[in-house]
């Protein structure tokens, strides 16, 4: 019997990383791809498949570039899940911000997703299933002053969405985001703990999300009732 499959890119740390052993835990057969941080995917690939006795796949790969990306596809097989998670952050008055740092930031968030499901979505229309899953931010919903430019990407990524989650539906193909508030990872190690603190306090939970909560979500998404699309769910402890 064949496992499903399931593409998670930015999977070597953080909230990928849960969200593979979320899927690894459920039974799938994984692909995952990382920019830089290699050897953490190659230790993730080895506990995975000790823990869980299933297939990992590791690639490193950079998401935000259209070469790279159809690459992977010519070498994977056809994802039955694609979650687009790879993603990074800048903070820093807009107007200080270089054109080569914005570039990366857009490339990164938002073009990596326009390019994997450009690649997946042709599969999944032929088998008329499929389930896209992109993982975003509270800050696309509401936006962030000093970060504009993430706030950017993730709102293009919740349009992309919403809009795709349509042109899809027919094809019986679901597409979800989560809109993340702030969880427990790397990402958030730039503020201080006065920062972290004063956050807390605006959280009615009082604390940060962990990133198995987010990895549960992202699993429930692979198997939700088929007529939950285009939504963008939050996890964020009640802060918005």
């Amino acid at each position: 019997m064949q496992l499903p499959t399931v593409l998670i890119t930015g999977a070597s740390r953080g909230i990928g990383r849960a969200i593979a052993h979320a899927f690894a835990k459920g039974g799938y057969e994984l692909f995952l791809t990382c920019r830089t941080c290699f050897s953490l995917l190659e230790g993730l690939k080895i506990e995975l498949e000790r823990t869980y006795h299933i297939h990992c796949h590791i690639f490193q790969c950079d998401m935000g570039k259209a070469d790279d990306v159809e690459g992977l596809f010519k070498i994977i097989s056809p994802p039955d899940i694609l979650v687009n998670n790879a993603g990074i952050s800048y903070e820093g008055l807009l107007s200080e911000m270089s054109i080569s740092d914005w570039d990366e930031l857009m490339a990164t968030n938002l073009n990596s997703v326009f390019y994997t499901c450009r690649q997946a979505i042709p599969h999944m229309v032929h088998r008329k299933k499929g389930r896209i899953i992109n993982i975003s931010s509270i800050w696309g919903n509401v936006g962030a002053s000093m970060e504009t430019a993430y706030s950017a990407s993730k709102g293009g990524m919740n349009s992309l969405t919403r809009a795709l989650a349509r042109e899809l539906a027919p094809s019986n193909i679901q597409v979800n985001a989560i809109a993340c508030g702030m969880i427990d990872t790397q990402m958030n190690q730039g503020y201080s703990q006065e920062e972290i603190a004063a956050i807390l306090e605006e959280i009615p939970m009082g604390r940060q999300g962990r990133p198995e909560e987010v990895a549960e979500l992202a699993l429930f998404l692979a198997h939700a009732p088929e007529y939950l699309t285009g939504q963008i769910i939050t996890i964020d402890g009640g802060w918005t």
